[in-house]
């Protein structure tokens, strides 16, 4: 296992190193700069010039993408070029909001796919089983905003129970985080519950179909109780799997739910930035959502592996 784990956190740097690679060529190929968006329309080229030699916009590329990547491993994320702060406090606050929403959303969505997964597979071809498959067809199949603005208009325009802005502040209460929150997680709830479902679903009937599940059938054991006892820890591997890169869709996935409910997240920083042509800001923040998405993958990697001895050893 040391081992395995070892190559999983090389595996892990390495694909980091390369998403560090792309995200400040993404950031290069933007049009302009922080120097036009400052000057606007009055900008004259000496003016920009100097802004941009201030700022160490004239250095070569790769001397600044050396230079910010060898700061982010060091733990400096730098300065923001359109207000010059450090971008530390700002990122850490953002990178709070948007882990509350996650983890209200996760709560929710994780047990509850759960669950339907499992009584969809204990009764396969029923109309309880084809109709949680159509509803979750359908959530899946509409764009979070289309999502996130229905229910706008039908819980706070045409109901008012919650607001359709979720404005949160440090000096709000849990109760009243959470009631801030409730639109964007459910929105989010919609849109990944569906496929942790459809998987758990897809496993557990898999396992159902083994011949020593057939021995217990026939042996007359329970039916819920083969599922619980029998079918779930062999089918926990994929199952991790899929919560875990559902996981890291309610991380990294939020741009668009925040954007749509103005939540003040690292989604809405990052639309905010990319606008202000603010580069570091939106390298880190892209570097921050990679590193979430390829932890949360290398952890089911292991969790899987744990949950199935028989994944310890190569074939």
């Amino acid at each position: 296992m040391a081992k395995l784990i070892l190559q999983r956190l090389a595996l892990g740097v390495l694909t980091l190193w390369v998403v560090s690679i792309l995200i400040f060529a993404g950031t290069e190929i933007l049009p302009g700069d922080v120097a036009t968006a400052i000057l606007g329309q009055s900008r004259t080229p000496e003016a920009v010039a100097a802004i941009r030699a201030s700022l160490g916009l004239n250095r070569p590329a790769y001397i600044r993408y050396a230079s910010w990547l060898g700061q982010f491993v060091e733990g400096d994320i730098g300065k923001s070029l359109a207000n010059d702060r450090d971008i530390a406090p700002e990122i850490r606050e953002r990178l709070g909001n948007t882990l509350f929403l996650a983890g209200v959303a996760a709560a929710v969505a994780v047990p509850l796919s759960i669950f339907l997964g499992l009584v969809a597979a204990i009764r396969p071809n029923s109309i309880f089983d084809r109709l949680i498959n159509a509803l979750t067809l359908t959530t899946i199949s509409v764009p979070e905003f289309f999502i996130g603005y229905v229910l706008i208009i039908v819980f706070a325009v045409k109901l008012d129970w919650f607001p359709s802005l979720a404005m949160i502040s440090a000096d709000m209460s849990f109760w009243e985080r959470l009631n801030a929150v409730v639109l964007p997680a459910l929105t989010l709830v919609l849109v990944v519950l569906a496929h942790m479902m459809r998987q758990t679903r897809a496993a557990v009937l898999s396992v159902l179909s083994s011949p020593f599940i057939e021995m217990a059938f026939l042996k007359g054991i329970p039916k819920w109780r083969i599922v619980l006892q029998h079918a779930v820890p062999n089918a926990l591997a994929p199952i991790i799997n899929v919560v875990a890169i559902n996981l890291a869709y309610l991380i990294v996935g939020v741009v668009v739910v925040e954007v749509v409910f103005v939540y003040p997240g690292m989604g809405q920083l990052m639309v905010d930035s990319v606008s202000k042509r603010d580069v570091p800001v939106v390298q880190t923040c892209g570097l921050v959502f990679a590193l979430a998405y390829v932890g949360l993958n290398m952890i089911a990697d292991l969790l899987g592996i744990l949950s199935n001895p028989r994944l310890k050893h190569p074939r």
